[in-house]
């Protein structure tokens, strides 16, 4: 395909925004969804998009041809596609992150677990995992808070690693992350003992609810990193059940879980044995979402 259908006049985009702001009130999409995409796709800046002037540019080069751009808005609409895989990116953090679905889009909330590992860690260098990583979000943060330390990433999924590993590469970390292909701690079995932490965003909604959530999710998000079985807390039972032979003593153990979870994951962790100082903590918005334990 020549670059010449990936420019467009500014006229053109300022039509289609316009065209595409109708259909996202219309549809109950939220219209700053539009300009988020055409930040990313076009490279315009904020206030070249507010105060419109790009429609007088002669043109623009766009990443994909604007029938395409039509086309994923259509999905968009009708499918209820998330934004971020059509624009192939999301802001996390300080980076931004490629995703495509077969990797759950990292959410905002997810950031506040890079801050709790910072505040937990005692040994800043040694081995720490990031068990499911799929975009590599988890790894990314930690390898930019702790640059002593060896982020081992697991995924089950080769899809997922291959972004990951593209995530690590684009933002200059790879040389501090190993990626494995496998489930939870089984590729890591020659370092038990030795980790210094673990971190992970496991799959945590009970099978029941999933048909509930937003289309944008059950319908395209990856249901390998959705379900937690029958009351949600498959995945995080066994890292609770399996982490004490991998950490070193005072190693963290650092999870994400989903509201109401916490009770039950606390008295999971306590009778497990293995493990002191257990502390819930919440997100941004109040939610008990994060379970933080210590290995004894």
């Amino acid at each position: 395909m020549g670059e010449k259908h990936l420019i467009v006049s500014g006229l053109q985009l300022w039509q289609w925004r316009n065209a595409a702001l109708k259909a996202a009130i219309a549809t109950d999409i939220p219209p700053r969804e539009v300009d988020w995409l055409l930040l990313e796709v076009a490279g315009l800046d904020r206030l070249a998009l507010r105060l419109e002037y790009f429609k007088n540019w002669p043109q623009i080069q766009l990443q994909l041809p604007l029938e395409e751009l039509e086309q994923l808005w259509q999905r968009r609409l009708n499918e209820r596609l998330p934004v971020q895989y059509i624009a192939g990116v999301t802001p996390w953090r300080q980076f931004k992150i490629t995703v495509s679905n077969a990797v759950l889009i990292p959410r905002p909330e997810t950031e506040c677990l890079i801050d709790l590992a910072e505040g937990s860690a005692s040994d800043v260098s040694g081995h720490w995992a990031d068990l499911g990583t799929g975009s590599g979000a988890i790894a990314l943060g930690l390898a930019d808070i702790l640059p002593k330390a060896t982020i081992h990433a697991v995924d089950y999924s080769l899809e997922a690693l291959a972004i990951a590993q593209a995530n690590a590469d684009n933002l200059g970390l790879a040389d501090r992350i190993r990626f494995y292909q496998g489930s939870w701690w089984e590729p890591l079995a020659l370092l038990k003992g030795q980790f210094s932490g673990m971190v992970s965003n496991p799959p945590y909604i009970p099978t029941s609810t999933l048909p509930t959530l937003q289309p944008e999710v059950v319908n395209h998000e990856p249901h390998l990193a959705l379900d937690g079985g029958a009351d949600g807390l498959d995945c995080i039972r066994h890292l609770i059940e399996i982490s004490p032979s991998y950490l070193r003593s005072g190693g963290v153990w650092l999870v994400e879980m989903m509201a109401g979870q916490a009770d039950a994951v606390r008295e999971l962790l306590q009778n497990q044995g293995s493990y002191c100082k257990i502390q819930i903590h919440p997100d941004l918005a109040g939610i008990e979402r994060f379970a933080l334990a210590y290995k004894s």
